[in-house]
C-alpha cells in the first residue's frame, strides 16, 4: 500500500519570544508545544501515532517520519 509507504515530516522550531519549541508537520492534526526539546521528542514519539491513526487511517507505528530541529538567532553586530 503506498499510503503506509508515505514518509511525514516533523519539525519543532523555537520560539524565542513565548520560550516554546512548537511544531510544524504535514501530520494532520499534530500540534505540539513543550518548554525542552526532550518534551518535544516525547509528545512526537505519543501523538504523531494517534494522529495518523486518527487523520489519516495509517495504523502502522513503524511510518517513518523526517524529524528536524530548528532555532533562529539574531545577533548584534557591534
Amino acid at each position: 500500500m503506498s499510503d503506509m509507504q508515505k514518509s511525514y515530516y516533523i519539525k519543532a522550531l523555537w520560539d524565542p519570544e513565548a520560550s516554546v519549541w512548537y511544531s510544524e508537520s504535514d501530520i494532520p492534526g499534530l500540534v505540539i508545544e513543550a518548554y525542552t526539546l526532550g518534551e518535544f521528542e516525547k509528545l512526537m514519539m505519543e501523538l504523531a501515532p494517534e494522529m495518523l491513526a486518527e487523520n489519516v487511517g495509517v495504523h502502522d507505528v513503524n511510518v517513518p517520519f523526517d524529524f528536524q530541529v530548528f532555532e533562529r538567532r539574531e545577533v548584534a553586530v557591534a
